[in-house]
């Protein structure tokens, strides 16, 4: 994780661009943020149909043409997981067969990604399994937010980017004038992402959450590794599901003494029963995720703050239509 070089949300610039061979599709996952990132570009998505027969079988079919262009099809993975990755592939094809010369899908969140390696005998490795499909599919590239780990870059045999949604929310914290900070990891294996956080956030230091799983989405939380009383920690991992982890670290950070604790993620994934966890009266000061997945207005709470990364991903966007560098984007 790397800090960004401009503001996370930078002024519209689409003057500057030559748009004549981009174009932009959205799926039926998050067609807010699509829009979002059309506007931030000054263009307009392409029209596309996307309906669902009776026996549920999907239909899409773009309503313009694109034969030469450099289409970018934006399309988180998120529930319905199969769906949205079944209506991803069904893009691709129909652009491959309407002559588009490159094929991009922008996948804010990548789904099956936290099955990115055997954990006992005869699991399958869904993270690289997903992969494989889609570069099958006919995608030329791939542009991604936040994977889950860093290999799953490595599970594609085309290039694939990958930006974070960090320097969003270390702006909006910024702006929240906070003191003491500290930097907290909910479990080991996040611990290089709230290094780099850390880092970002003015070197703040660090603390470590010990916790034990006794099944999937199942976690318990034993001792935490560093400093927090008195301090304002912030709990930082890539997504909350169920809320379980991230719960549990809150808890016991207040057992420790932290006199606030604010929970950041990229991805609200928010499955059952995390609206009533992160809810929970004095648990959290705020809980601050991206719109990289849609959130359901049921699912909103008065701690929750949605940031939006559209000018960010726009931004990466534009770079690779330029074939210019998206890794510059960050230092």
């Amino acid at each position: 994780m790397t800090s960004f070089i401009t503001a996370a949300n930078p002024e519209p610039t689409s003057l500057e661009h030559d748009t004549n061979r981009l174009r932009l599709i959205s799926g039926t996952s998050n067609t807010a943020l699509a829009k979002e990132i059309a506007t931030y570009m000054g263009i307009t998505n392409v029209p596309l149909v996307s309906k669902r027969f009776a026996d549920g079988e999907l239909y899409v079919q773009i309503q313009q043409s694109i034969r030469g262009c450099d289409v970018f099809l934006i399309q988180p993975t998120c529930a319905p997981v199969n769906d949205s990755l079944m209506e991803l592939m069904i893009m691709v094809d129909a652009c491959k067969r309407a002559s588009a010369r490159q094929i991009t899908a922008v996948i804010p969140y990548f789904g099956y990604a936290r099955a990115d390696r055997k954990t006992a005998g005869r699991e399958s490795i869904t993270a690289k399994l997903t992969a494989n499909i889609l570069v099958k599919s006919g995608v030329d590239r791939v542009l991604a937010m936040d994977l889950h780990s860093a290999q799953i870059q490595g599970y594609f045999d085309i290039p694939c980017d990958h930006i974070y949604g960090s320097p969003v929310l270390v702006d909006y914290l910024s702006t929240m004038k906070l003191d003491e900070i500290v930097v907290v990891s909910p479990d080991v294996g996040g611990v290089a992402r709230a290094r780099a956080f850390a880092k970002q956030m003015k070197d703040s230091p660090l603390a470590i959450i010990d916790k034990r799983r006794s099944g999937h989405n199942v976690a318990e939380s034993l001792t935490v590794i560093g400093e927090v009383s008195g301090k304002t920690a912030i709990l930082i991992d890539d997504m909350i599901d169920t809320g379980g982890t991230i719960c549990a670290g809150a808890e016991l950070l207040r057992k420790e003494g932290a006199k606030k604790v604010i929970a950041c993620a990229s991805h609200a994934v928010f499955s059952p029963p995390a609206y009533a966890r992160l809810s929970k009266e004095g648990l959290f000061e705020q809980v601050i995720v991206t719109n990289s997945i849609p959130v359901p207005s049921n699912l909103d709470f008065s701690q929750l703050k949605v940031l939006s990364v559209a000018n960010m991903l726009g931004e990466a966007i534009w770079r690779i239509h330029e074939e210019s560098s998206v890794s510059s984007m960050f230092r």
